[in-house]
């Protein structure tokens, strides 16, 4: 297992690389052609169903590969985001307050006031300061915040 420090990633997200790392390779593993099997000849089906679990054997070695070099390597992190763990409270234009959670990857446990590091609003976080004024596009259209506080993780 690749564990060479974390990378910016919070605990929570390492693990949930690691079990997805797992996962995968379990996946990968259970797609091993048997013993003789790719010698067989058969009918159109029969090679129809073996491309296909090279296909997907392709698809889960690129996917092993992207895991194990975001935990060896750090995620988008890398690239000035704000890191995971970080927490922000933003105070909007009706004077409503929210505290959120930046994450690089997404959890089991998100909810509404998890926000991805790379999404518009993370994106405009990016080298704001408290009292700072940040505009960033939602479906809705643009939208606006002023930044209360700023917290890196510990």
């Amino acid at each position: 297992m690749v564990t060479s420090g974390d990378n910016g990633f919070s605990p929570a997200a390492r693990r949930q690389l690691e079990k997805e790392l797992a996962d995968l390779r379990a996946q990968r593993d259970a797609m091993a052609p048997l013993v003789g099997e790719q010698e067989r000849t058969g009918d159109a089906a029969d090679q129809a169903e073996v491309l296909d679990r090279a296909e997907a054997a392709a698809y889960l070695d690129r996917r092993i590969a992207d895991v194990a070099a975001k935990l060896e390597h750090g995620g988008r992190n890398s690239k000035g985001l704000l890191p995971d763990g970080t927490t922000v409270t933003l105070r909007f234009a009706d004077g409503d307050e929210d505290e959120l959670h930046i994450v690089t990857i997404p959890g089991e446990d998100a909810d509404a006031s998890t926000v991805t590091s790379d999404s518009p609003l993370g994106l405009a976080l990016v080298g704001a300061k408290e009292g700072d004024e940040i505009t960033y596009r939602t479906p809705r259209g643009e939208t606006s915040a002023t930044v209360v506080t700023l917290k890196p993780p510990a």
